[in-house]
């Protein structure tokens, strides 16, 4: 997945979280659903987040950014600030 198509993914997870508020407010759908559904969004955001920043990394010591997959939730989150 090269930088574009990552930051096409961000775009879009965001554009969902939105969509997602909106719903809420709306009363198209419950607290419940909307919490499941953002936890999940938010998620794949981090993961996104991490794999262009390790991509930029990558580029900036002169390493294939190519070479950077993405990393799994369950790391991504546990990582620490």
């Amino acid at each position: 997945m090269d930088d574009n198509s990552v930051l096409t993914r961000i775009h879009g997870l965001v554009e969902e979280e939105h969509q997602l508020r909106q719903q809420l407010s709306q009363g198209k759908i419950s607290s419940t659903d909307e919490h499941a559904r953002l936890k999940d969004v938010e998620e794949a955001l981090d993961q996104c987040w991490d794999l262009l920043r390790r991509r930029r990394a990558a580029r900036e010591v002169g390493n294939n950014p190519d070479s950077e997959q993405a990393h799994s939730v369950s790391e991504v989150e546990s990582y620490l600030q």
